[in-house]
């Protein structure tokens, strides 16, 4: 399935693969829920750790960040120690990395600013260094400290390791529609395949990459940073380790982002239907869009979306039996996977249509991959030379864990075809599919389906996009309706995420919140 990432710094940026993702998020301390119903879990709620420190983390949260240049201007780095394992603290460290841009404008400092892009899986510091650091409100960076730690598992924070570029290239075009028992048997050897990797590579990480411990490394940091409360901007699966750390620490939260929101309630089956269904959604708008277009190869004026999803949808089939060339130096071609993931890879950005349009035009008319093979590599961080980001394999190794898989086999995919297929007719197959990988996972879950209260917070505020792809907006208020404190802001439009989209209406409110502490007023929209 797809994962939540922010759309920025680079577009297309996704939140996450049809193979690699496939469990939904969400971590927790009970099981709550269902994956066999998908059915909101009603009874439970992630409890608060204790206020006072554990005399056993002390050594953890006194340590001093050593400060140092880290090859980007106006950028210095640092390593932060975590337990491995919470229960055992003397077990063993993780070693985090984190990078700050010190505030330099006037006025009084309002101390670190943490940000997180999603993912899971997503690099924080290379959103820091890329985008939040420098695109971020000039008034904002003037008054915090700009930090971003990557999560453990992540990027630079020992990365889980799993497939090598010539494995990862089988793997993202393996068949993710299966018309037979043999395509069947060839998808769940993928998963197989892939899961058997994490394990080979990264065995004792596996168990400890969950967004509760993630979430508890950041109170570390927090304290490390010198701060007595935590002030956080998350974007798509950020907005859950953001609330995660608001349920556990409560009365350390300070001003707090959440853009974007997940749904902890939900069950991994129930949030791959919703995303199914808030994928259909964006590309019903990316279709009356497209008509209106001189450019679009799937329908003229007057087309409807229903016609156009029929037109994409026949186009797929075709790559399916006849892949077409892309011109990619190792020979890869355009097949039904890689095309899809290109196509969706456009949905998370109303931007990014535009090149979406000149891909599709390029594959049917002039029998040219090259321009969905782009759209792919991006989303999957995939470089020039052939070589990928752990963007992926953190990615499932964080959602196994955090939730119970979707499916228990082929069977249960099978059965659940006609609800994916109804909720998006273009791409509920191939998403109902990629919803089996955790089926596989070498390691059992450690959370489930929760609600997440975080009683006495400070205000926090939720943000939804009305017709966001990836993180509906039902999430949003769900989300905001469990969070005790919280504050709905609404944006009515399309993409992924909200904050530095372009909405200065969002982008008010937010800065507002953020250089005064005021929330927005109940029920806004934008």
């Amino acid at each position: 399935m797809y994962s939540w990432r922010s759309s920025r710094p680079r577009r297309p940026r996704t939140a996450a693969a049809l193979l690699a993702a496939a469990a939904l998020l969400v971590s927790a301390c009970s099981s709550g829920g269902s994956a066999d119903t998908g059915e909101p879990a009603a009874e439970a709620a992630l409890a608060a750790l204790p206020q006072a420190t554990p005399s056993a983390l002390s050594a953890y949260y006194g340590q001093k960040l050593s400060w140092r240049s880290c090859g980007v201007p106006g950028f210095q780095c640092a390593t932060m120690r975590a337990p491995l394992d919470y229960d055992r603290p003397d077990g063993g460290d993780v070693r985090l990395a984190v990078a700050r841009k010190k505030a330099t404008g006037k006025g009084k400092p309002l101390g670190s600013l943490l940000v997180n892009p999603g993912g899971p899986g997503g690099s924080a510091i290379e959103y820091l260094q890329q985008y939040a650091g420098i695109g971020y409100p000039a008034q904002v960076r003037a008054r915090y400290d700009m930090v971003a730690v990557d999560p453990r598992g992540v990027a630079r924070s020992e990365p889980v390791e799993c497939l090598d570029g010539w494995q990862m290239d089988a793997y993202t075009q393996t068949d993710t529609t299966p018309d037979d028992k043999g395509e069947t048997g060839q998808l769940v050897g993928a998963y197989t395949k892939f899961a058997q990797g994490c394990r080979q590579h990264s065995a004792k990480l596996l168990r400890h990459v969950s967004t509760v411990e993630a979430a508890r490394d950041m109170d570390i940091l927090r304290a490390a940073l010198g701060e007595s409360k935590l002030t956080y901007v998350g974007a798509s699966y950020g907005t859950f380790l953001g609330a995660t750390y608001a349920g556990l620490f409560p009365g350390r939260v300070g001003r707090m982002v959440l853009d974007g929101a997940m749904d902890p309630t939900l069950s991994a089956r129930r949030l791959n239907l919703d995303q199914t269904a808030g994928f259909e959604t964006a590309f019903r708008s990316f279709a009356k869009d497209c008509v209106r277009q001189r450019d679009c190869p799937l329908g003229r004026k007057g087309t409807t979306p229903a016609q156009v999803g029929r037109n994409l949808s026949a186009f797929f089939r075709k790559l399916d039996a006849h892949p077409i060339p892309t011109g990619d130096t190792d020979g890869r071609k355009l097949g039904e996977a890689l095309a899809t993931t290109g196509v969706i890879a456009a949905m998370y950005d109303e931007e990014s249509w535009g090149q979406l349009r000149d891909a599709l035009s390029s594959a049917m008319k002039e029998n040219d991959g090259a321009g969905l093979l782009v759209l792919s590599d991006s989303y999957y961080e995939r470089d020039g030379d052939g070589r990928y980001s752990n963007l992926m394999f953190a990615n499932a190794a964080v959602n196994c864990l955090d939730l119970p898989a979707a499916f228990a086999g082929p069977k249960d995919v099978e059965k659940a075809l006609p609800a994916f297929e109804k909720a998006s007719p273009v791409f509920g197959a191939g998403l109902a599919w990629a919803s089996l990988n955790c089926a596989y996972w070498p390691v059992k879950p450690t959370g489930g389906p929760h609600r997440i209260q975080a009683k006495g917070a400070a205000p926090i505020v939720v943000v939804g996009t009305t017709r966001d792809p990836a993180t509906p907006y039902r999430w949003a208020q769900s989300l905001s309706r469990q969070l005790t404190s919280s504050r709905l802001l609404t944006y009515v439009g399309d993409g992924h995420t909200a904050y530095g989209r372009g909405s200065t209406c969002i982008d008010s409110a937010i800065d507002t919140y953020l250089l005064r502490g005021t929330p927005p007023a109940k029920g806004k929209r934008c």
